[in-house]
């Protein structure tokens, strides 16, 4: 009779456990299972962590309150708060977790390492990775193909490309998504060429890239600026009948933003029948940065007004930098109040230099200076060197003082940055300070500071040539400079002209 009465409490705990929808809820269930005397059942203790650690209400400190003080856990329920650490905003604790597994004797198995990785990973916690990387080595689970992907995408969120490719390259067993995790490795690396080297491999060795593989390419296009291999591999998703679905045409829309053919990032924009808030936001940015302020406010204006779509941080940003290249000093401080105020999205430090951007164009420095020093966060040196640069053009006498101002915390910040002595040293030549110019060129002759050179990319045939101001490479320049020459005479006669 006594032990019917404990599968009948315990059969109702865990039929209220199907049900639970809140932390609450779980907290009522708990002390239920306490008055019960069932707090010791093993199976009802992972349900209570399954709950408080990956559903969508869990609150990963009451989970973890339950593992230690709980005596009869398994190792799959910590596996499962190792788990809900690894994707939340603290993941070094998954890592405590572990080290408390490794305390408590508990066995750690193929479903512990891929999350513990996962958390190293987040918690730029090379070293620990690299433990956790020999215990998979010790208890063998290096043939794991789960297991070994997760490595893979450790060592290439840790900048340790080599690893990961060396990890890839041994594996038995390869998935696509083990492709997918090396190239995405190779292109967070910003090694392009390694990238689409796994790519054509990849196809080789027999495996179809899905539109994983698709996305993370064209994202490695956009950060390159490689339109003609974007373009080809568009063409390969046509000929392969992929369709353009959102995460597709999003990424689509970006690399042609990004590669600067605004005109066809359009009209995959427009073509695509699924949109949310990152389509829109890469065609505002993607018109925004190309000097299109007029196409990216007007567009904005349409998603407000005929979508449920609401904008996100990406999207005021590209919003703010069409101000900014349209001069919308007014305009601007409406869509930066807008974003916080009106839409409940936190500026961050990218919005108040988009926003530094808006008055520094229009020469509205003092305005700039103030709208820096009222700032709720500590200014980084990017704004202060945005709007030094804009005191260098619209006020290089610096009449108001605000350039010095500005000169004086950047240097304070960062007081061997070769490029903010440049900004500095240009300012006093321009103001025809010689002396000090001198003395800051001196400084930096020196202290063996050097800017870096300047660097500008051509696309040609599918190849990218790299050319640095003052260095003559290897190309044909005898054919180069005239050419530079008379496209610089045609563009005097254009202006002399209009």
């Amino acid at each position: 009779m006594c032990n019917q009465n404990f599968v009948s409490k315990k059969h109702q705990c865990l039929v209220l456990l199907k049900l639970c929808s809140s932390i609450k809820h779980l907290s009522q269930i708990h002390a239920q299972i306490v008055i019960s005397d069932l707090y010791q059942d093993s199976f009802l203790v992972t349900e209570l962590v399954r709950f408080s650690s990956i559903s969508p209400f869990k609150n990963l400190s009451y989970a973890h309150s339950l593992l230690v003080n709980s005596l009869n856990s398994t190792p799959s329920t910590w596996n499962m708060l190792i788990r809900g650490y690894a994707s939340s905003n603290s993941p070094q604790n998954a890592i405590w977790v572990l080290k408390e597994m490794r305390k408590r004797g508990l066995k750690r198995n193929k479903l512990t390492y891929p999350f513990a990785l996962k958390a190293c990973a987040g918690a730029e916690a090379l070293e620990d990775g690299r433990q956790v990387h020999g215990e998979i080595v010790k208890h063998g689970l290096d043939d794991d193909v789960y297991v070994e992907n997760n490595l893979v995408h450790f060592y290439g969120c840790s900048k340790k490309l080599m690893d990961a490719k060396k990890v890839f390259d041994e594996m038995v067993e390869k998935t696509v998504v083990s492709w997918n995790a090396v190239i995405t490795a190779c292109v967070e690396n910003f090694c392009i060429e390694d990238a689409l080297g796994y790519f054509v491999k990849m196809k080789d060795c027999g495996f179809d890239p899905d539109e994983t593989t698709m996305v993370i390419m064209f994202s490695s296009c956009a950060e390159f600026g490689s339109l003609s291999l974007g373009r080809l591999l568009h063409l390969q998703v046509i000929e392969r009948g992929l369709g353009l679905n959102c995460q597709l045409g999003t990424a689509l829309v970006d690399m042609y933003a990004k590669s600067g053919d605004v005109g066809y990032a359009s009209r995959v924009f427009e073509r695509m029948e699924e949109k949310n808030v990152w389509t829109w936001s890469a065609m505002i940015l993607g018109f925004a940065q190309h000097g299109f302020a007029k196409e990216a406010l007007e567009l904005f204006v349409k998603m407000m007004k005929n979508s449920c779509i609401r904008p996100n941080y990406v999207t005021f940003l590209g919003v703010l930098c069409a101000c900014s290249h349209a001069g919308l000093v007014d305009d601007g401080y409406r869509y930066f109040r807008e974003m916080e105020y009106v839409h409940g999205i936190k500026p961050r430090s990218v919005h108040y230099g988009a926003m530094v951007d808006v008055l520094g164009r229009a020469g509205r420095l003092k305005d700039a200076y103030t709208f820096i020093m009222n700032m709720p966060i500590e200014p980084d040196p990017i704004l202060w060197r945005t709007l030094l640069s804009a005191c260098s053009i619209h006020n290089v006498n610096d009449t108001d003082r605000v350039g010095d101002k500005v000169r004086k915390r950047l240097l304070e910040l960062e007081p061997r940055r070769s490029g903010n002595l440049v900004i500095v040293a240009n300012m006093y030549a321009e103001a025809g300070m010689w002396d000090r110019a001198a003395n800051v060129r001196r400084f930096m002759r020196d202290g063996g500071l050097k800017k870096m050179a300047g660097e500008s990319c051509l696309e040609l045939n599918g190849s990218i040539y790299q050319f640095f101001s003052g260095y003559d490479s290897q190309f044909d320049l005898d054919g180069i400079y005239p050419l530079l020459s008379t496209l610089t005479l045609h563009m005097k006669m254009i202006t002399f002209f209009s």
